[in-house]
């Protein structure tokens, strides 16, 4: 098939990913100790061939600051984090739903990234584990718990220092495409409802663009849990794989400190680039 390639204009704040087949999914052993992946029986895979169009995805995690003036903008709801040490202005955004996280990118012109494009940006077209390649990201690369403890060893502001934080977006290095925390830091809402793994999703996850079950809907009988990718600053390394999947409820209560970003088709960036 034809793929339009990544144009030469690029919206502020975003990176391109090129067009083209990836590796979905893995055959990785993972063992999950999410309370959310235990009872739901979470599975990585299988893998599969997947065709992607080009399209854009933020550079970085929405921001705390970003989604604070999308509220006072009248275009948002006010959310963000119940607990202290995570509203530094480019801290990203956390423990919002996904319904908010899903209007702050319709009100931007953008859409919540699918779980194939947020996989595809994190992982490239080869079956990488991680925009840094395959195996476990470090420390120096994203930010996980470690011995030393969350956050790589950054204790929160008390109470409860010991939970760690998130850090401010960009504080790894970026990755494959220029994108910055796509593993690691905050986990991010994506538009798919859950499905418990590939196979059972079937036609909706393959194929070209695929968008998971009800194509994202904000309703899908018979899907009650939206999904978030990415692995956190409260988890090891393990979970910071780009085929890591997590289902919460979209309500995300009870709470989470769930983050996002948004991702655009090339019309949805045209648009976004036009004077």
């Amino acid at each position: 098939m034809e793929i339009a390639p990544c144009p030469e204009q690029v919206p502020a704040g975003m990176v391109c990913v090129p067009g083209g087949p990836f590796v979905r999914g893995t055959e990785a052993e993972h063992v999950c100790y999410q309370g959310e992946n235990v009872r739901a029986h979470t599975k990585w895979g299988p893998p599969a061939t997947v065709w992607m169009s080009s399209y854009f995805v933020d550079t970085t995690e929405v921001t705390h600051g970003a989604y604070q003036a999308c509220v006072q903008a009248g275009k948002c709801t006010k959310g963000g984090p119940a607990y202290n040490d995570y509203d530094r202005p480019t801290q990203p955004i956390t423990g919002i739903s996904w319904f908010q996280a899903a209007a702050f990118c319709a009100a931007a012109g953008k859409h919540l990234p699918t779980e194939a494009e947020y996989e595809k940006a994190a992982r490239g077209p080869d079956g990488d584990d991680t925009p840094f390649g395959k195996g476990m990201p470090t420390c120096e690369q994203a930010i996980v718990r470690i011995e030393a403890g969350r956050s790589c060893g950054t204790p929160k502001l008390p109470p409860n220092p010991e939970k760690g934080r998130t850090l401010e977006v960009g504080s790894r290095p970026a990755g494959r495409y220029g994108a910055f925390d796509l593993v690691g830091n905050a986990e991010e809402w994506v538009s798919d409802w859950f499905v418990v793994d590939l196979a059972t999703c079937g036609a909706d996850c393959v194929g070209t663009d695929p968008k998971g079950p009800c194509a994202g809907m904000d309703t899908c009988e018979g899907h009650p849990l939206k999904m978030v990718k990415g692995g956190s600053w409260y988890w090891d390394a393990s979970h910071a794989m780009g085929w890591h999947r997590r289902p919460h409820v979209p309500s995300n209560s009870p709470y989470h400190h769930f983050g996002f970003r948004c991702a655009a088709s090339l019309a949805e960036g045209a648009a976004l680039v036009s004077p």
